[in-house]
């Protein structure tokens, strides 16, 4: 697939050396924030978890921070704040300082998303493109940001993506590959040659933990969008947390890898707040309302795994 959209560029691709090879940070506790999507109420949300932690917190936004900002001032708002913080590009991002339009929203879609939905993201891309263009200062700082990042969190080795562990924009992190053991030779490869026993991704909107015995206990944890609510008739963004003690906030679910805490943490934002922020952007009829306000609104057409249901796989 070639189309704008749906084509994955050669330089998104990295490779699990790539994950290997990168600089390793040491952190005490590590919030992976992946999929703010422009939502300055989660953002300050996600600020306050971390004041709210007995010990540092080294946050890292792995990608499409940027989405629903169109206008000058959130643009320059999010990325200021988020470039405080560690951070690597998502597809958004990667997007924004190219001159060529043929990628699109470089979201790579797969052929189960419905064309208008691709076409949408690409008009949306374009709208937030122009905006971009506008901060220069900006876009120098976005485009030097690394496509992968390492960590340690006690013993654990975390490697964080905004796709998998291949491609920037790769879909192979999504729930239904991730439940799919015709990928069992491929996580086992990405694991060992990445070196890692976690990895942190984002990406496909859909919030996923699983675990893998690979060599000892591997897990990847998706944390689906902190901008957006994650489950049917709820209001919470979510990141992804990573500690040597357990966490101060309620864990939605998680696992102990090595003894680091690994736990989906809700970023309850002000929803009201968000909701007329998106509208004043993206009023209705505009192709992000239309793709999604009904999730802002009601969240997305599935439910959360459990903590229960992740102890038992």
């Amino acid at each position: 697939m070639s189309a704008p959209g749906r084509v994955c560029p050669l330089r998104y691709r990295y490779g699990a050396q790539a994950i290997a090879d990168a600089p390793e940070r040491h952190a005490e506790t590590l919030y992976v924030i992946g999929g703010l999507y422009g939502n300055p109420q989660a953002l300050e949300a996600v600020e306050a978890m971390a004041r709210a932690e007995p010990g540092p917190v080294t946050l890292c936004f792995n990608g499409d921070f940027n989405w629903f900002n169109i206008d000058d001032a959130g643009f320059r708002s999010i990325n200021e704040t988020v470039l405080k913080h560690d951070a690597i590009l998502g597809n958004v991002e990667a997007e924004l300082g190219e001159d060529s339009d043929t990628a699109g929203c470089g979201c790579a879609y797969p052929e189960s998303v419905d064309q208008s939905v691709v076409e949408r993201s690409n008009q949306i891309h374009a709208r937030l493109k122009r905006t971009a263009a506008r901060h220069r200062d900006l876009l120098v700082r976005l485009s030097v940001l690394p496509m992968v990042a390492r960590y340690r969190v006690g013993a654990v080795r975390i490697g964080v993506v905004h796709g998998d562990a291949e491609s920037l924009a790769g879909w192979r992190f999504d729930p239904a590959s991730l439940d799919d053991p015709r990928e069992h030779a491929w996580r086992a490869a990405a694991f060992a040659n990445a070196r890692v026993d976690v990895f942190a991704s984002t990406h496909t909107c859909a919030a996923a933990t699983r675990r893998f015995d690979l060599d000892g206990v591997k897990l990847v944890a998706n944390n689906g969008a902190a901008g957006m609510p994650n489950e049917r008739n709820a209001h919470f963004g979510m990141l992804t947390r990573i500690g040597v003690k357990p966490s101060p906030h309620a864990s939605l679910y998680g696992h102990v890898v090595q003894n680091a805490h690994v736990d989906a943490l809700a970023i309850g934002y002000d929803h009201a707040a968000w909701q007329q922020c998106f509208l004043d952007n993206w009023p209705a009829g505009s192709p992000a309302w239309l793709s999604y306000y009904a999730r802002i609104s009601k969240g997305p057409e599935c439910r959360l795994q459990t903590a229960d249901e992740l102890a038992a796989a």
